[in-house]
């Protein structure tokens, strides 16, 4: 399947049902441990973030991550679409 990319930007910056592959990482490897598999050409989608430095949660599969806002800023990704 064609997946148009339509722009790339921080994980942080990713709103309500935007879909997006991961692009690059820029956190250490071990504080992506505990992140269900999240790598680089990953797709996710933004299912919540929470005002004032609250926690970050995306889809990964069938699997719900929640990260902090600093590690969400540190995740490039390529933006692919919304989330009907």
């Amino acid at each position: 399947m064609f997946m148009r990319i339509h722009h790339a930007k921080k994980l942080l910056d990713l709103e309500f049902g935007d879909m997006a592959v991961v692009r690059e990482i820029h956190t250490p490897p071990h504080d992506l441990n505990c992140m269900g598999g999240l790598r680089v050409g990953k797709e996710l989608k933004m299912v919540t973030k929470q005002p004032i430095k609250g926690p970050v949660v995306v889809l990964l599969g069938e699997v719900e991550i929640a990260m902090g806002p600093d590690m969400a800023a540190e995740i490039l990704v390529d933006v692919i679409g919304k989330d009907a």
